[in-house]
Formats: structure tokens, C-alpha cells, sequence
């Protein structure tokens, strides 16, 4: 008997004897967050809508999202909705989602799962006041988590200075336990170098089924989105970590100094990507 070789790939229907090329990231959605009011701004314009390089942050993360999926991006709005929204529409089609109370990340992303097509598999989380992140280190978290079948799978990096971000928190076996905003950290955990940069990829199913399990038990009294890495340890589910090199493309701007560091990045890692 002759064997044959089936030579369809992963990310290929085969029908018959007609292969079809399926887009791996047709099941992919991206959330964007965008809701916060920015106070440490110390301006009445919504945060993300402050300008780099002559547009809003928010312009940015969403021109990054649509390299990897024009349809599927959901962008998350609360303070001043209709002046983001105004501004995004000058550029790009996307889903608005309105978060009408700001209870934190958690809260925000759980606003959007209602409206993620049947077909989506992965979610993509990112953040709308971090404008500098590229389309390969998005691609490189999916790819990772993806490859390791994970639940969930953080973005993280090493940082000389972590302070404001959150500490990724691992066991002696090297596996990640949790994520420890710097306001709820001791003493010890603020040491830790290696941060969160708030950039995730999510199990459709498993993000729906225990984003509800969140608690708002922390300084904030918010729902952090940072608590799901603990809700996965518990049910014993895949938790993946991709280390990013270049600390510069999750710098969060939370600050007017640190929109002029942006600003004065930007141009310079467009010319060592070009």
C-alpha cells in the first residue's frame, strides 16, 4: 500500500482536494483600553487622546492592532467617550465598547466580551496610553502563547527603574504566581525588576468563564485585570511569560514627563525598525 503525505499545514482547511489558506488571525480579537481619565496629566483632555508625534496614543496602539486584524479590534471608552470616539473615527473603523463606571482593567476588558465574534479563539489586550508597542512583539506574545497552549500569557520586561509598574511575581520553580501592582507590593516584591506591561493574550473561553471571579480586595478597590494570572495558578491552567528585549516599546504614559520621553523615542526606534 502507498502512503501519502498530507502536506496541509497548520492554519490550512483542506477541502476535497483543494487547500484553503486561512488567516491565523481570523479568530484573534484585540481590546484596547482606553477609558481612564489620566489625572496625572493635570489636563482636562483625556489621556490617551495627548499627541506623539503628532497623533493621539490611542491612534497609535490602533494602528499597530490593525496589522494584525481590521475587524475584530474593540476599543474600550469611558471618560469624555464621545471626544475619543470623535478622534478615533477620523482614522479607523472600530467597535466602541463604553465602560460607563472606571472599575479598573478587569472591569473594562469583562464590558467587551459580550460583543467578541462566536468564532474568536484568542483575546489581545493592550493598552491605549502605551503608543510606542510594535506589530512583531505582538505577534511574537501570540505566537508564544499560542504555542504553548496557554490560558494566558503576560508580556513582560526587565526594567533598570520598575517603579509604577507592576511586578511580575514567579516561585522557586520559576513559574509566575502573580502580578503585584506597585501600590498593593512589599517592600521586597518593589525590588523585582521584571514588570508587567499590561499587553496579555486571553483564552477566549477561559476569559469568559473566570473574568467574574475577580475581586476588587486591593488598595484601589478596583477589579485588576493582573488578578486572572492567580485565578489560572488556582484552576491549574497554562500560564505563559514572553520577556520582550526593548523596554522602550511598553513605556505607559501616565505623566506629561513621560510623554515627552515618548515623544523624544519615537522617531528614534521608527529608524532602527526601518
Amino acid at each position: 500500500m502507498d502512503s501519502k503525505t498530507n502536506d496541509t499545514k497548520i492554519g490550512d482547511t483542506k477541502i476535497g482536494n483543494t487547500k484553503i489558506r486561512e488567516n491565523p488571525m481570523d479568530n484573534l480579537a484585540i481590546v484596547v483600553l482606553a477609558a481612564g481619565k489620566g489625572t496625572r496629566m493635570k489636563s482636562d483632555l483625556p489621556k490617551v487622546l495627548h499627541k506623539v508625534a503628532g497623533k493621539s496614543m490611542v491612534v497609535h496602539v490602533l494602528a499597530c492592532a490593525r496589522k494584525l486584524t481590521s475587524d475584530n479590534i474593540f476599543l474600550v471608552i469611558g471618560h469624555q467617550a464621545a471626544l475619543v470616539k470623535q478622534e478615533v473615527c477620523q482614522y479607523f473603523p472600530v467597535n466602541f465598547v463604553i465602560q460607563k463606571s472606571l472599575l479598573g482593567t478587569g472591569d473594562a476588558v469583562k464590558q467587551a466580551l459580550p460583543d467578541l465574534a462566536p468564532g474568536t479563539k484568542d483575546v489581545l489586550v493592550l493598552c491605549g496610553d502605551v503608543p510606542l508597542i510594535k506589530e512583531d512583539t505582538l505577534r511574537a506574545l501570540l505566537a508564544t502563547h499560542r504555542t504553548s497552549n496557554a490560558k494566558l500569557t503576560v508580556l513582560a520586561v526587565d526594567m533598570e527603574d520598575p517603579t509604577g509598574y507592576g511586578r511580575i511575581i514567579l516561585d522557586s520553580s520559576g513559574d509566575v504566581t502573580s502580578i503585584r501592582e506597585e501600590s498593593d507590593a512589599t517592600g521586597k516584591e518593589k525590588q523585582i525588576t521584571t514588570i508587567n506591561t499590561g499587553i496579555y493574550c486571553f483564552d477566549r473561553t477561559f476569559l469568559e468563564e473566570t473574568i467574574g471571579l475577580i475581586r476588587p480586595d486591593n488598595n484601589q478597590a478596583e477589579f485588576y485585570l493582573t488578578d486572572m494570572v492567580e485565578i489560572a495558578r488556582s484552576k491549574r491552567e497554562k500560564i505563559s511569560v514572553r520577556l520582550m528585549a526593548d523596554s522602550r516599546q511598553v513605556i505607559g504614559v501616565n505623566s506629561p514627563n513621560e510623554l515627552e520621553l515618548v515623544e523624544s523615542l519615537i522617531q528614534q526606534i521608527e529608524n532602527e525598525l526601518s
